[in-house]
């Protein structure tokens, strides 16, 4: 059984859809776990006209706690082998699923699955994660899976989304989830998971990626991601007890890091002084050009 875990704050707008795109799946031996962290919406109520289905079981939090303490409370409850993640704005294709399922008999091996992705939703947002998109596809093209993506993840975030991420529970089991910036869970789980970890790559774009300005991935700000994978690291190199060998990459990582920053804050005033003297930006500048 897969268990799917669905985190929800204030997502009335896309819960229900959202759970339909689970119920379409052609693989039915799943269960939905989906954890409101105290909406103020009417998410809770939409939520559970649903739970008349036996596979979802609603869990809701008597205050808002975070990503971090919803996905932990998620997992408390999850029961399956494999933990899949959609979050309460994103959809599935009906093949999600058993494409996944698929992947997982075919790679025995591997403990992380994840797939690309169709962006979809408000015009403006989708472009400003376009190019971002766009690059990250080249880079997974030059990759041979399954493999260990530890030593790939250290600038870009290529598996973009948890929705688009299937992982073994024993393996989030062992993960540490307390990620010094909450937005940014995927990543700091991504990083850790990916150590000692085959990942497979399924080149279908089983997810779509919900885009819109209410989103916590519009909101947040470019540098946080430039940070969150330093963090990550040390971490991973302080636990595993990795010594001076790991140096040269983190001292790597650290120069791209800032290179990547240097960039963002480059284009970020060039935007700005084009806005004061009136002239329209191409782009948004949450990715940078």
């Amino acid at each position: 059984m897969i268990s799917i875990i669905t985190t929800s704050f204030n997502y009335g707008e896309y819960i229900s859809e959202t759970i339909k795109s689970i119920q379409a799946q052609s693989y039915s031996d799943w269960e939905l776990i989906i954890v409101d962290d105290s909406s103020e919406d009417n998410s809770v109520e939409i939520i559970k006209s649903f739970c008349k289905d036996k596979r979802i079981k609603l869990i809701c939090h008597d205050k808002n706690k975070g990503l971090t303490q919803s996905v932990k409370t998620g997992l408390k409850y999850a029961k399956g082998e494999w933990i899949a993640f959609l979050e309460s704005d994103d959809l599935w294709r009906e093949n999600t699923l058993e494409e996944r399922v698929r992947a997982i008999k075919n790679n025995p091996q591997v403990g992380i699955i994840f797939n690309d992705v169709e962006e979809f939703g408000d015009d403006n947002t989708i472009l400003a994660v376009k190019n971002n998109l766009d690059k990250n596809r080249v880079k997974i093209s030059k990759l041979n899976f399954p493999k260990n993506i530890f030593y790939d993840l250290n600038i870009e975030n290529f598996l973009l989304t948890f929705s688009a991420v299937m992982i073994k529970k024993e393996i989030l089991d062992d993960c540490p989830l307390d990620t010094p910036i909450d937005a940014l869970l995927d990543w700091w789980i991504f990083i850790h998971i990916s150590f000692n970890n085959e990942a497979f790559y399924i080149n279908k774009k089983l997810t779509k990626w919900r885009q819109h300005k209410n989103s916590y991935l519009f909101r947040r700000k470019k540098p946080n991601f430039q940070s969150v994978n330093l963090e990550a690291y040390l971490d991973v190199w302080r636990t595993q007890k990795l010594g001076l060998k790991f140096l040269p990459f983190y001292l790597k990582t650290i120069l791209l890091t800032a290179i990547k920053r240097f960039k963002f804050y480059y284009v970020i005033t060039i935007r700005t002084i084009k806005k004061l003297v009136g002239i329209k930006p191409k782009n948004s500048p949450l990715f940078g050009d």
